[in-house]
């Protein structure tokens, strides 16, 4: 896992959830699988400059811990906390290291977070120290690349990514280099795209149980920003996949 290429990346990042794919797919679509947090701890892993994290301490999260393996994204997001004071604690951290934590969460999310295990024995710590700084019954939300994205298929370019083999294979699946294209600043970082089974058996071996994959739609915001036509590249090969599973 490379905490170079994020630490380079830095405040760019939040530029990230402007893009067609993010605003008008991801973004609502995760939301919406997460559902009502009030009342509840959330512990968000990989979470970058701390986009979920906000956003679910407005929605009435109790706790918001955010953790991070890059030290310049926790400054970022330290930085919007101090512009914007919602109670949203941060900290930098390996997950695939990660130490108990002083409390217990009830949910925890891994945006683009499976994806950087090296091979499968680290993806199988990660999901181990995620399960464990959980309550019982908590859930786990991901994100990652659809482990069905075809690289001959349509692609997700015009909705603002860029994604493509590195051409080599990796324990857990075959690397990849994916480009955010933003105005003028194209920004790339590398990773695995780990295969379906992979994901699943490293989750139930950690004590992850009602594994469910779930489609990410198109919010209806998006269809009236571009017509339904425009996203029929996304629906024909999405790009992003997302995964639930109970602790």
């Amino acid at each position: 896992m490379s905490v170079q290429q994020y630490d380079e990346i830095g405040e760019a990042y939040e530029g990230f959830k402007a893009l067609p794919l993010e605003q008008y797919a991801a973004v609502p679509s995760f939301l919406a699988m997460v559902g009502d947090v009030r009342g509840k701890s959330v512990l968000d892993l990989a979470s970058g400059t701390g986009f979920y994290s906000r956003e679910l301490k407005r929605r009435g999260a109790t706790e918001v811990l955010g953790v991070d393996i890059s030290g310049e994204m926790v400054a970022v997001s330290r930085g919007l906390e101090e512009r914007e004071p919602l109670g949203v604690r941060y900290e930098v951290g390996d997950v695939s290291t990660l130490r108990p934590l002083d409390q217990r969460f009830d949910v925890a999310l891994g945006v683009q977070l499976l994806n950087y295990a090296e091979d499968v024995a680290t993806m199988e710590r990660m999901c181990r120290n995620v399960h464990r700084n959980l309550t019982p019954g908590a859930e786990f939300f991901m994100v990652n690349q659809s482990p069905d994205f075809r690289f001959d298929g349509p692609s997700p370019e015009k909705y603002g990514f860029r994604s493509e083999l590195a051409g080599e294979e990796a324990e857990t699946g075959p690397r990849v280099r994916t480009t955010a294209l933003l105005d003028g600043h194209p920004v790339s970082f590398a990773s695995t795209l780990p295969r379906r089974e992979v994901r699943e058996e490293c989750l139930r071996t950690a004590g992850f149980s009602e594994l469910t994959w779930v489609q990410m739609e198109v919010s209806d915001a998006g269809v009236r920003e571009f017509g339904a036509d425009y996203w029929a590249d996304f629906r024909a090969n999405p790009p992003l996949e997302m995964l639930r599973c109970r602790a």
